[in-house]
């Protein structure tokens, strides 16, 4: 059964050589072509996710000039094809130039089995991720949520949160680091309210001088102040039947939280210089990077103002908490900025996609939409290396992908882990993992893993 295998196109006119490689790559439904002609009517047919192929094809089998010809079709007529150029040893120039052209990997030969195989299943992963991402940015076009383009299941419950609770008049109260997309939450809580229709006012209380934002936010009567030269009306009172926005809320000045409790309270405001109460009719939403509670301990932010905002809580994830998430945003922001920018599709190096998976982004979703736009304005060529990303170095190692090793490295570190809690009791190691003595002797023998009984 050949209909649930992914497709993989190899282009070699070596018959000996595609015999070989059909056997080893049998994982997958492989298809065949011996030339430039044939390779691009199986990619018309099959839109295969990745090709392998071979530069020297006729007639020009002991050069490379067919080969990049062919390549160089190849990503014209399908852009999102993961192509892997296989080259003799003393071809590497011809390679690196492939890479410059957009293949997206190369692979000496020879041709090693187990690594070709795990390059290939690193290629169709990347492949699936970017599709997945395209699937979403679709399905989510529509959404209050669209903005939000994750994976993790921690800002999926986010999500679902915001969807449960935008409905309610509950005032709900976002807590996350800078750059996790608390904004853009606010805004999808207005979208999937009753109050949609009406205005959304935002305010950020880090980003306005003490002595203006009084007025900013509640307004002023003429003549209240030197330069008060007519009547304005605040932010609270313009968003009179929609929802009010207060960012970075645990800056708000002391003075004003009081003022702010007693509008929460009454519902009724006064301008500066002004006698008359206004009802005002808002539903209020508030976002913090900070902890507010031990805020509170400090005597910084009142308690009786805390409670009155937080009716619902959301806690936002930060980037490194979100499992998968900085390759699908990395993928996002570089097709928004090739288009943006008016570049033809670009691709991550593996090198790249490796400094995106271990960098921690303690700036979060903003950090990284910054450090793509720089790499799509940088990148030479259709490849986005590491360099591009301007990140700093730092020397991790990138976590394997073949689900074996993935499973060997997890039995092998809690055979240690419980043999390290059970002082190295093997019956006792053996029932915390919750597996027979015999087979924790096998596991132990085949992860070299010496224990005393």
């Amino acid at each position: 059964m050949t209909q649930n295998k992914p497709k993989l196109l190899i282009i070699e006119d070596d018959p000996g050589l595609q015999k070989q490689l059909r056997w080893s790559l049998d994982a997958y439904e492989v298809v065949v072509a011996g030339d430039r002609e044939a390779a691009l009517a199986q990619i018309r047919r099959h839109e295969p996710a990745v090709v392998t192929m071979d530069l020297g094809l006729p007639p020009d089998p002991d050069g490379s000039t067919e080969g990049l010809a062919t390549l160089q079709q190849i990503l014209a007529l399908a852009p999102d094809t993961r192509v892997i150029v296989l080259t003799g040893n003393q071809d590497h120039n011809n390679a690196v130039k492939a890479i410059g052209m957009g293949a997206y990997d190369f692979h000496q030969k020879p041709v090693d089995p187990k690594v070709l195989n795990l390059v290939i299943q690193r290629a169709f992963f990347l492949h699936n991720l970017q599709q997945e991402n395209r699937r979403m940015q679709q399905s989510q076009a529509d959404s209050p949520l669209a903005g939000v383009i994750s994976r993790d299941p921690g800002m999926l419950k986010v999500c679902r949160t915001i969807e449960k609770v935008a409905p309610t008049s509950a005032s709900v109260m976002l807590l996350g680091e800078s750059g996790t997309g608390k904004e853009v939450l606010a805004r999808a809580v207005h979208a999937l309210s009753p109050r949609s229709k009406e205005r959304f006012m935002a305010i950020n209380c880090a980003a306005i001088p003490e002595n203006l934002l009084e007025s900013e936010l509640f307004g002023y009567e003429k003549g209240a102040f030197t330069g008060a030269a007519k009547q304005t009306k605040g932010k609270v009172e313009l968003a009179h039947g929609g929802t009010f926005f207060l960012d970075e809320v645990g800056d708000l000045p002391m003075p004003l939280q009081a003022k702010l409790l007693r509008f929460l309270q009454e519902r009724v405001i006064e301008r500066i210089g002004g006698h008359e109460e206004i009802a005002v009719d808002v539903r209020i939403v508030c976002a913090t990077h900070q902890r507010l509670k031990e805020l509170c301990a400090q005597g910084r932010f009142r308690e009786d103002l805390y409670y009155r905002l937080s009716e619902i809580v959301v806690n936002i994830p930060p980037m490194r908490q979100r499992e998968g998430d900085a390759a699908l945003l990395a993928h996002h922001f570089k097709n928004k900025f090739c288009a943006q920018e008016s570049r033809s599709a670009l691709h991550f190096s593996p090198d790249a996609l490796a400094a995106i998976e271990s960098y921690a982004w303690p700036g979060n979703v903003r950090e990284m939409e910054n450090c793509i736009k720089r790499a799509v304005i940088m990148a030479d060529g259709n490849t986005i290396v590491a360099d591009d990303l301007g990140l700093p170095d730092t020397q991790a190692e990138e976590e394997p992908l073949n689900l074996r090793q993935v499973r060997d490295e997890a039995e092998y570190k809690a055979i240690v882990k419980a043999l390290a809690r059970a002082d190295g009791n093997i019956v006792k190691a053996s029932e915390m993992l919750g597996i027979s003595r015999p087979t924790m002797y096998d596991l132990m023998g085949r992860h070299g893993i010496k224990g005393s009984a």
